[in-house]
């Protein structure tokens, strides 16, 4: 499908040949990303399920197995690490064996636990997935979120500054559970007024900070959490467009893209004013666990990389279409999107 003439409407598709996306996703090998955000141990329960429960209309499930992965930042982190992108993390986890876990899978993976604050007074946050059949059975959260308090927030900031370095680009990963507050969009802002830091500042939203985003590149809410910002009941492209649009005033971005699930993303920049629609590539949907960290981790490193917003936005949706096709929180690699690529 062609494109339309820039500025003079919707653009549906882009028509990049396999080569260019195999140089883009080269040029991620060189980019430092710093990953600043919730960090939160993914367990999944994997079982068989042959009957249902005397005691209670509900499916007994015969464990056959226990996998713990990192998830939300972590998982937008792992996503970078695939990608072969120099990387940094940081957040909060409690000082007890989850916490112990997550700084295991951190080290599997080859990121440096250095930026990562341990609050003793709060547990490490785990999400819990039963899955029988490849289908989740239930989720079962284990958290509690921490009470904002002068101390924690002077530590905090303390090491993201000392750590944040001279990356390509920041990823704000912000799943509402504490780490991401208004103060570290100050420290930001006074490190790019300083000269500190002169990069592209990229955010995953959550509705708990939707006051507190300012001076960023751009954002990547989902459907919902549009809807949420902006009071606009997204049913079409234009409602997606006039959504994007209002929250690029709202909070100060240069850009802002909004995921659609099945509908695809919409891209809004100067350069596309009308908005870039892109349709997924998703040929079948198991699982949309971490594909929003997906989209915005190839994205960002792109972004980083100095590669043009339209072939970006196209790479990091493709990459979201090959992940929803697994069960589970599981990161887009190299060879999967080298093998996606040699069917173009």
């Amino acid at each position: 499908m062609s494109v339309a003439e820039k500025g003079k409407g919707f653009f549906m598709s882009t028509n990049f040949t396999a080569d260019q996306y195999r140089s883009a996703l080269d040029r991620i090998q060189s980019v430092r990303v710093c990953v600043i955000g919730d960090l939160v141990l993914d367990r999944y329960v994997w079982g068989d399920v042959s009957r249902i429960s005397p005691e209670a209309p509900v499916p007994v499930v015969h464990i056959n197995r226990v996998e713990d992965r990192l998830g939300c930042a972590g998982n937008a982190a792992v996503n970078l690490r695939k990608l072969g992108a120099e990387l940094s993390l940081c957040s909060v986890i409690g000082e007890d064996e989850e916490g112990r876990s997550l700084e295991r899978l951190l080290g599997s993976e080859g990121i440096s636990p250095q930026s990562i604050f341990i609050d003793q007074r709060y547990p490490s946050i785990v999400k819990t997935r039963v899955i029988a059949h490849s289908q989740q059975v239930v989720r079962i959260d284990k958290e509690v979120l921490p009470e904002s308090s002068d101390a924690r927030v002077s530590a905090f900031l303390s090491l993201l500054e000392k750590n944040i370095g001279a990356p390509d680009v920041i990823i704000i990963s912000d799943y509402g559970k504490g780490t991401i507050m208004p103060e570290v969009f100050d420290l930001l802002s006074t490190l790019k007024t300083s000269g500190k830091i002169t990069c592209p500042i990229v955010v995953d939203p959550h509705p708990a900070n939707f006051k507190a985003y300012k001076n960023i590149t751009i954002a990547k809410p989902n459907r919902a959490e549009a809807e949420r910002a902006t009071g606009i009941d997204i049913r079409n492209n234009a409602d997606a467009l006039n959504a994007a649009k209002m929250l690029m005033e709202q909070w100060s971005s240069e850009m802002m893209m909004v995921t659609l699930g099945e509908g695809g993303l919409v891209l809004v920049s100067d350069e596309y004013p009308q908005g870039l629609f892109l349709e997924t590539v998703a040929k079948s949907v198991y699982d949309v666990s971490g594909a929003g960290d997906t989209v915005t981790a190839v994205f960002a490193a792109l972004l980083g990389s100095g590669t043009p917003v339209d072939l970006a936005g196209s790479l990091a949706n493709i990459a979201a279409g090959i992940v929803v096709s697994e069960v589970g929180t599981v990161p887009i690699t190299r060879e999967k999107l080298s093998a996606f690529l040699s069917n173009l």
